[in-house]
């Protein structure tokens, strides 16, 4: 059997509440829940505590959510709990050095890549944009560094080529949750490895502007930037006098694209309607919207939104 652990958790978003729910479940005690502070969310802008609060407190857990860490009252206060390893999944801030020193084992942080790719904010969302073909989690002992600790334990999984950002985060917190566990319950013989120094990246956040689709670049590509900020922002053109959001797309190539009837003459962005399909030309081919929205109104099938609009054969994307 597993000996329990006292734990301090870090953890802010949704992809953290099924390590909270796992650690619980495994018997571990976890002493305290630390997230970020309430944000704004929804039409009033209503603060609103994070879901791992929301969750901590139906578990009747401790939380704790300090503006600032490195000093202040957190700070101070801190340091004097007693915990045997904190344990951070997607906190959203680096630990400084006298809270990574705190529980007797040192921190563990669960991360979403296969690190040393994609270290930093957001990396199955940069994994998606960049076309990659799988991804994984790591478990590691935390340093000074972002993400530059010794490796634990990792768990590989694909990325199918049409999987969005959201699907991808929803299978890799299970496997964050699980592989957190084992990685505590092996906690004593488990050898820490270094990440090599090649193959390094960083997962920036994504930015709005990097939402824009660039209709001269490959479909493949395009489809890749439409998944990645799916459902939003969304990947976003202008069509005529207004913001065209895509939230789904599918890439037409081969066979799929040869059978297409009716294919209009035009610039990579050139939009063509057959048999009930929404069509867009790249400069390789065609990506096929599944879904798009116009400003103020709801997503509607890439068809639907083309007959409402009237969408003529031979218009621009721009």
């Amino acid at each position: 059997m597993t000996r329990a652990l006292r734990i301090g958790f870090f953890g802010t978003p949704a992809y953290a509440v099924p390590t909270l729910d796992a650690l619980v479940d495994a018997g571990h005690e976890v002493v305290t829940v630390v997230a970020q502070p309430d944000a704004p969310s929804g039409r009033g802008h209503k603060l609103r505590p994070p879901p791992v609060v929301v969750r901590a407190r139906e578990l009747g857990l401790e939380t704790r959510q300090p503006r600032g860490i490195r000093r202040g009252l957190f700070a101070q206060r801190f340091p004097q709990l007693v915990l045997d390893v904190g344990v951070v999944v997607a906190y959203g801030r680096i630990l400084p050095r006298p809270i990574l020193d705190t529980p007797a084992r040192g921190c563990i942080n669960a991360h979403g890549s296969l690190l040393p790719r994609w270290r930093g904010a957001a990396p199955i969302e940069r994994a998606i944009l960049a076309g990659d073909h799988r991804t994984g989690v790591c478990t590691m002992q935390m340093d000074d560094g972002l993400d530059t600790g010794h490796v634990l334990l990792q768990r590989e999984t694909p990325i199918d080529p049409d999987e969005t950002g959201v699907a991808l985060r929803g299978r890799m917190a299970v496997i964050s949750a699980e592989l957190v566990v084992e990685t505590l319950a092996r906690l004593d013989t488990l050898t820490p490895v270094p990440q090599p120094d090649a193959g390094v990246t960083h997962a920036d956040l994504l930015t709005r502007d990097e939402a824009s689709l660039d209709w001269s670049r490959p479909g493949r590509a395009l489809h890749d930037r439409v998944r990645a900020f799916a459902p939003k922002p969304g990947g976003r053109c202008r069509f005529r006098d207004d913001r065209l959001t895509i939230r789904a797309t599918r890439v037409l190539e081969g066979p799929a694209l040869d059978a297409l009837p009716d294919r209009p003459e035009g610039p990579p962005g050139t939009v063509w309607v057959s048999r009930k399909r929404l069509v867009v030309a790249t400069v390789d081919g065609a990506l096929e919207v599944l879904e798009a929205q116009l400003p103020g109104r709801k997503p509607l099938p890439g068809a639907v939104l083309a007959n409402g609009a009237r969408i003529q054969p031979g218009e621009v994307l721009s």
